[in-house]
């Protein structure tokens, strides 16, 4: 186990949401599963309790432990993209698979989990500061999903 590794709290299906992010995202794996040796206060001897799992290069470990502590969006991941393909591909993945959509590029999946799908070009845009920020921002602002296109536009308005 690497030295520092996210932990993500699920209710009771941390292996089937590793083995969803490792079929959407590249540089994702399912590396372990590992069953409760024994009864716990929300499972039984045998119960799926760990999953260890990559997302996007980032150890996780993904905790069945019970409904204690839902997902909420003061943790979220961000995935950079680099196109309109990429950025449609990975929104999609989540909100047709149970998701929903939220506004500025965040959506959540089916476990609660946040995620923002952020087109390298929004990132890019923001960092130039001043008004080409500005535009950018106040079209980002009117957005579910990132329209890279008209990011571009609000960056070259005048």
């Amino acid at each position: 186990m690497p030295k520092n590794t996210i932990c993500l709290w699920f209710e009771d299906d941390a292996e089937a949401a590793a083995r969803f992010y490792a079929s959407v995202f590249p540089d994702s794996s399912v590396q372990a599963v590992r069953r409760a040796p024994a009864d716990y206060p929300t499972g039984k001897a045998g119960d799926v309790l760990t999953v260890e799992f990559t997302v996007a290069g980032v150890p996780c470990l993904g905790l069945n432990g019970g409904p204690a502590f839902p997902q909420t969006e003061a943790f979220s991941f961000q995935i950079a993209t680099e196109d309109q393909d990429e950025t449609d591909r990975y929104w999609n993945a989540i909100v047709q698979n149970g998701g929903q959509e939220s506004a500025c590029g965040w959506c959540k999946d089916r476990w609660g989990l946040s995620w923002q799908i952020t087109p390298r070009a929004l990132t890019e845009a923001l960092a130039e500061g001043g008004d080409e920020a500005q535009r950018v921002f106040e079209a980002m602002m009117t957005m579910g999903k990132i329209d890279i296109a008209a990011i571009e536009a609000a960056r070259q308005a005048n």
